[in-house]
């Protein structure tokens, strides 16, 4: 269940940075009984965009799949890698 506060707790944000870090996910701010802000721990900041990343490169593979772009090989694909790093 999503944690929600109003505005007015904004005003001790250690209480607030400790429930962000808490809760792990982030908290919905309201101002008038609607939705105004998302507040969230840098943890969960990067969490949440390292997964929009890989949400975004599956639909680019399912893309290419729909277009019949020919797949790689695995030991291309590892080979490639190999010299792109210089290993």
């Amino acid at each position: 269940m999503p944690t929600i506060r109003p505005m007015a707790d904004l005003r001790d944000t250690s209480k607030i940075s400790e429930l962000c870090y808490e809760k792990d996910e982030p908290v919905f701010i309201t101002k008038n009984g609607s939705g105004h802000l998302v507040v969230m721990s840098m943890h969960t900041y990067d969490k949440q965009m390292g997964l929009l990343d890989v949400y975004r490169k599956l639909g680019a593979a399912e893309k290419q799949l729909e277009d019949e772009v020919p797949l790689l090989e695995g030991d291309e694909v590892f080979r490639c890698l190999r010299e792109k790093h210089g290993k």
